[in-house]
């Protein structure tokens, strides 16, 4: 990389340590860093206000942080493309430095027409891994070591100032837009503390204490939100980085905490979870909008193929917490309210939906997306296809209400909480009867899986993405993602994004 001009492009990465762009971007004589709020999205149907209100307030923080360093960070409105020439031509940049992402349709359409404009701009485009994930994968096996030598590397190092370039100070950034700008209703709601200290702070507390109930206190609503680590909504925006906190996880286990010692083992295998789910997407962009299983198309109304009507009605009635089965209502108006919910109970909201309801997983997954400030698209879309039975290779989790609601709320003091009129007449009867909801999605999945046919796929797709500790020999599949052209050369338990 020759000395010129760079631009650092942050997308779900608002921090400054552990950040190779950043570090990179010392080496070079200039830089300038930028963050683009992109109609698509914003107009994406997996985008809520509570996304955009906690993405600014980030990138407050991070922008503070920056400009004690030098570096200015504009925020821009815009496509990304038409920003970039635009900002072209008052800094003439020559290398756009970012992290690779792993993200929805319309971010890995963006990178296309990204990589596209460079190429066309004289432009060198450097994407550096952030996660596990790993571009172009043709194959699972030697992937576990290979998370491993990469979380294992020391972090990213930014020390110092930055050069920023003539005319553009760090005093002089314009404000950043809110929600009204951004044509947003204000309904973000309360919000978790943002940016990289809370990141940090938070995960101090869970690794010196706050953890040692992690293992038991995980599945209940009620405990959960002690005993988890409540990183999620971090390792999304990118407040922290994954490798941060593994590293911090295995020096925790070094010396642990009085009682900590299992929950700490616990912790540290889920993290593997989180980037394995996000390879899924990586390696077959299209299991966000279609069934892992192809066998399985034509199940469920809302999958393209059945033209079978979507029953609105049932899908509405579960987004807004009035199915009549109090511990699936509770879940949801307590997911709505506060956007988290633990992952147990968040897999027995999409077990209703698929199972109870027999709602193709499409659908409900757009709303928990919007509902959840943790929204990881490539946990997402996995998680939602594997607790919806879609997979072809995972066991079929289906969840009882009543079960769940006597293992986690005995005494029902989280349904009177966020269901206060249960018990009354206000309160709707049951949805579905459930012994005859379950008796038919039982008999149409499971007498799916006994066809031949369908067991070859299976084989498949375990090839392709299972883990394997499973013992598949060592076999190549088809490429994975298509590579996206660089100017240079060719170029995450139960529940959805709380994984820990």
């Amino acid at each position: 990389m020759n000395a010129a001009p760079a631009l650092v492009w942050f997308k779900r990465d608002l921090r400054l340590h552990d950040h190779a762009p950043l570090a990179l971007a010392q080496t070079l004589p200039q830089s300038l860093a930028l963050f683009i709020i992109e109609p698509a999205w914003l107009q994406s149907p997996e985008c809520h206000p509570r996304h955009i209100a906690y993405t600014l307030q980030c990138l407050a923080l991070l922008r503070r942080t920056l400009a004690q360093r030098g570096l200015p960070l504009r925020v821009q409105v815009g496509e990304a493309t038409q920003v970039l020439s635009d900002l072209r031509r008052g800094f003439a940049f020559t290398q756009l430095l970012s992290h690779e992402e792993t993200g929805t349709g319309w971010s890995y359409a963006r990178d296309i027409s990204v990589a596209d404009w460079c190429r066309h701009q004289g432009v060198q485009w450097t994407e550096l891994p952030q996660t596990g994930v790993v571009r172009r994968l043709r194959n699972r096996s030697g992937w576990a070591a290979r998370w491993a030598r990469r979380m294992d590397t020391p972090q990213a190092t930014v020390l110092g100032d930055f050069t920023a370039p003539a005319g553009w100070s760090v005093s002089e950034q314009a404000a950043l837009p809110s929600l009204a700008d951004l044509g947003c209703s204000d309904t973000a709601g309360s919000l978790p503390p943002a940016g990289e200290q809370a990141a940090r702070d938070v995960l101090d507390s869970f690794l010196t204490g706050r953890g040692r109930d992690y293992r038991r206190g995980m599945s209940s609503p009620i405990s959960a939100a002690d005993s988890c680590s409540r990183l999620s909504e971090h390792l999304a925006f990118g407040s922290i980085s994954m490798r941060a906190v593994h590293q911090a996880t295995v020096a925790a286990q070094q010396n642990p905490a009085p009682g900590m010692a299992q929950a700490l083992r616990s912790f540290s295998g889920r993290l593997r979870w989180h980037c394995h789910f996000m390879q899924k997407l990586e390696d077959e962009p299209a299991i966000e909008h279609r069934n892992f299983a192809r066998s399985h198309d034509g199940l469920r109304a809302g999958d393209g193929v059945n033209a079978d009507p979507v029953d609105t009605a049932r899908l509405q009635a579960w987004s807004e917490g009035q199915t009549g089965y109090p511990m699936v209502d509770a879940c949801m108006r307590q997911l709505c309210a506060t956007g988290w919910l633990n992952f147990r109970m968040r897999a027995l909201l999409v077990s209703f939906a698929a199972y109870h309801l027999w709602l193709h997983w499409r659908e409900p997954g757009l709303h928990l997306a919007r509902q959840f400030l943790d929204f990881e698209p490539g946990i997402h879309w996995s998680q939602m296809q594997m607790q919806s039975g879609t997979t072809g290779i995972n066991t079929l989790r289906i969840y009882s209400p009543s079960k769940q609601a006597l293992d986690h709320d005995p005494a029902g003091d989280y349904v009177r909480r966020w269901v206060p009129e249960f018990g009354t007449a206000a309160y709707p009867a049951h949805i579905v009867d459930e012994r005859a909801a379950l008796s038919f999605a039982k008999e149409r999945l499971y007498g799916l899986r006994k066809a031949a046919p369908v067991r070859q796929e299976a084989q498949a797709i375990q090839q392709q993405h299972g883990s394997r500790k499973s013992g598949l020999p060592n076999t190549t599949h088809r490429p994975a993602r298509k590579p996206v052209r660089r100017a240079a050369s060719p170029p995450g338990n139960d529940g959805q994004g709380e994984l820990f």
